[in-house]
């Protein structure tokens, strides 16, 4: 189904008037490239760059450890981006070449909801449970909204603390549902239709909307467990000067050299063909652990989805347009189950496939590699494809 681009502004408008409501975000957009949104008057800096920081945010800044080795300054009134970029100039001036300071990023969803080019989800029957045919509990982490217990999805198929559940529907109290109710669910859904070999841990992160910080994801993936073998990260976006987000860097590069584990994210839903989308697109970085990191772009089984952002940062392409699975029971969605679109659902989609590589005695690298020549069988717009 072709996207008018019409429609795609439409939906990216009504996305932009949420976070403009957010009086604790700010946001730069360049000419021609999409926003990068961030919190007011935070900075990233690595530690070590902390005294240069300092001189430049001046006596009102304090600052306290967000993750080892990088330092969350605030201050009131801070301009951000340039800050961020004095601080930058002044470690290169000395020979530090590396991304040293950077804001506080923003990172949302990636579904289609309210009103995208399929609409937002829509009632839809459950469908045959595929069985897999594999037995095995690979360690999962789901890192996104939080659970709805009214679901058709079984409490048995994940693991969740009391602070990962959610009950409103309806936050804002403006009569209509909130854009990311059961997001979580339906992404359990799709990873649980697909494969038997998971052992889900749902975490929760984003809030009903489909928003968090970067230094709350962070933290977030500091709950991982030592054994989590894949990590679903359905969110992202775009940072200042399309750098990669700083604490984000840390923290990923801590968690896959740390333990044998595979971070696989969303490509998100833009329909943007070069920009990078953070955290996916540290899969086409030089980091020496940007193999760990998996980017899926949707496709719906044709081509790649025009909203679908796609790059030579992209891993993979899978199934993420009309998608089937488990949402919340609800006045709207009598049955619990919903029909919705995005690079969040492509994203649990190969993380099943990986999965059923980990449960078959696969190290990381070898199910990655496995997953890739099957879906090299097929391509969509030259990405190679699951279908």
């Amino acid at each position: 189904m072709a996207l008018s681009e019409n429609r795609l502004r439409q939906w990216q408008t009504r996305r932009a008037a949420r976070l403009n409501g957010l009086n604790w975000l700010a946001q730069e957009t360049p000419a021609g490239r999409e926003p990068a949104w961030f919190v007011k008057d935070e900075l990233l800096v690595l530690e070590e760059h902390g005294r240069r920081a300092e001189r430049l945010l001046g006596q009102g800044a304090h600052g306290s450890e967000l993750a080892p080795g990088v330092v969350r300054y605030r201050a009131d009134g801070l301009d951000v981006p340039s800050v961020a970029r004095a601080v930058r100039r002044s470690a290169k001036a000395d020979g530090d070449q590396r991304l040293v300071a950077a804001p506080n990023h923003v990172f949302t969803s990636t579904p289609f909801e309210h009103g995208g080019p399929f609409g937002p989800p829509v009632p839809a029957a459950a469908p045959p449970r595929r069985e897999s045919g594999v037995v095995g509990q690979v360690p999962v982490a789901v890192v996104d909204t939080g659970i709805w217990r009214d679901s058709p999805l079984p409490e048995a198929a994940y693991v969740a603390f009391v602070e990962d559940y959610e009950a409103d529907t309806d936050v804002d109290n403006d009569g209509v549902m909130d854009g990311d109710v059961g997001h979580a669910n339906f992404i359990i859904g799709v990873i649980t239709h697909k494969t038997g070999a998971t052992r889900i841990r749902a975490i929760r992160l984003l809030d009903t909307f489909g928003v968090c910080t970067e230094a709350d994801l962070v933290l977030a993936l500091s709950r991982l467990e030592a054994d989590v073998r894949l990590v679903n990260l359905s969110l992202g976006g775009f940072t200042l000067d399309n750098q990669p987000p700083l604490a984000l860097a840390q923290a990923l590069s801590n968690l896959v050299t740390r333990q044998e584990c595979l971070v696989v994210a969303a490509a998100g839903n833009n329909g943007q063909r070069q920009t990078p989308f953070w955290p996916a697109a540290f899969a086409g970085t030089g980091q020496p652990w940007a193999d760990r990191v998996v980017a899926v772009a949707a496709h719906d089984g044709q081509g790649i989805c025009d909203w679908s952002n796609s790059g030579d940062w992209v891993t993979l392409a899978a199934p993420g347009s009309d998608i089937t699975s488990t949402f919340v029971r609800h006045d709207l969605f009598p049955s619990g189950w919903a029909l919705w679109s995005g690079t969040s659902f492509a994203t649990p989609y190969v993380v099943a496939s990986l999965a059923d590589r980990l449960a078959q005695g696969d190290t990381a690298d070898a199910a990655l590699s496995a997953v890739l020549v099957a879906a090299k069988k097929r391509t969509f717009d030259g990405y190679p494809g699951l279908p």
